[in-house]
């Protein structure tokens, strides 16, 4: 028994580069979108100073990768793979041309092959409003949107996607079948769990342990094949390069049921393959109106407001200082002075024990009472 689903040789020529590789000058075949990547957002008016400095162009976001095309040459251009991404900032940058006017600017750093390259991407409108906008926003955005989403797009083992015996699903992944009782071929004795397939991946992972688990894009998979194996049939599926270039094997009881797995895959396969998902959604006016919004509140949050603060009462405030400063005085002076000043102590009724006379003025309550027995605050 014998039965394969195989990439075709354009299928493995057109194998997922785009958000791994850095690309210089490339031919238009390079520069053109692939299947499912999207501009998310363009910025006009864009120099690439290092490479290409005096010749103006525009910066494509894509949810796989920055473009950067040359509008006076048309053969300069820049691919940047966000998976190559190790460093990004924006900084104030000093244009020749343009009468040293600061002008914003993109640096990235990029790492690949053991190669570290360096970007600078130089707003050279001329505009004066923006260089206080964060123009280059999106850049960052889809950057951190890319890191969050890698489920969509490479294989993972061992991952943390197994939370109290169930799939955490991503956003817009449907699971469309879950077998349980398959066996994982990876190890003589083999290891019983469950499968899941969904609209993005398919998933097994370990009935007694969860964390021994796999989680295996449809974009990452190079054959789906059912043979023979000396357990029996198995569905035998080998990964991408990109992938990593494993060959895993899974035992699935009975025959028919493997067989239908099977034929679910490659249909799933075969429709993700013409129009993939790579897990990124981003809206750049969206985006901005909520950049806006902040910076707004922000503003907002620093104006001084006098209604935030309450007026102190100075006669509180008197009322306390003459009452302590007249008493410790008398007291310091009683201190400082010889012997012969000290007052006699008296007793006292009310408390059953000898005091210290009490200074002319007070009783016997205020002793209890240093601050005013009223302490309301008076509004104009």
């Amino acid at each position: 028994m014998l039965k394969t689903l195989a990439k075709s040789d354009a299928q493995h020529q057109s194998l997922l580069w785009e958000d791994k590789q850095v690309k210089f000058d490339s031919p238009q075949q390079y520069t053109r979108l692939r299947s499912g990547e999207k501009v998310l957002d363009t910025i006009h008016h864009i120099e690439d100073t290092k490479g290409n400095p005096g010749d103006t162009g525009k910066l494509l976001v894509t949810n796989l990768r920055i473009i950067w095309h040359s509008l006076v040459h048309k053969k300069f251009n820049l691919s940047i793979g966000y998976a190559r991404i190790g460093n990004t900032n924006t900084r104030l940058v000093h244009m020749h041309t343009k009468g040293r006017i600061p002008s914003q600017a993109l640096y990235i750093l990029a790492l690949s092959n053991e190669t570290r390259f360096e970007f600078l991407f130089t707003d050279v409108s001329g505009e004066t409003a923006r260089r206080d906008q964060p123009i280059f926003a999106s850049v960052f955005d889809v950057h951190l949107l890319y890191q969050r989403t890698f489920l969509y797009r490479d294989l993972k083992l061992r991952g943390a996607i197994v939370q109290a015996g169930q799939l955490i699903i991503l956003p817009e992944e449907q699971v469309y079948s879950q077998v349980q009782g398959v066996w994982n071929l990876s190890s003589d004795q083999g290891n019983l769990g469950c499968f899941v397939v969904t609209n993005v991946r398919l998933v097994w992972y370990a009935d007694a342990n969860e964390t021994f688990n796999i989680s295996l894009p449809y974009l990452q998979i190079d054959s789906v094949r059912i043979r023979e194996s000396k357990y029996g049939p198995a569905l035998v599926i080998e990964t991408a390069e990109t992938g990593g270039g494993y060959v895993l094997g899974f035992r699935i009881d009975p025959v028919e049921r493997l067989n239908e797995l099977f034929k679910e895959l490659c249909s799933l396969h075969t429709i993700y393959t013409e129009q993939p998902n790579f897990g990124i959604s981003y809206d750049p006016q969206d985006a901005r109106q909520r950049v806006a919004a902040a910076a707004e509140e922000a503003a907002q949050a620093t104006q001084f407001k006098i209604d935030d603060y309450q007026e102190m009462d100075e006669r509180q405030e008197r009322e306390i200082n003459t009452k302590l400063n007249n008493y410790l005085a008398d007291g310091c002076l009683g201190v400082l002075a010889n012997e012969q000043t000290t007052r006699e102590p008296v007793y006292c009724k009310e408390l059953g024990f000898a005091m210290e006379p009490i200074p002319d003025g007070y009783k016997l309550q205020d002793l209890w009472h240093v601050l005013p027995t009223k302490m309301s605050t008076y509004d104009e």
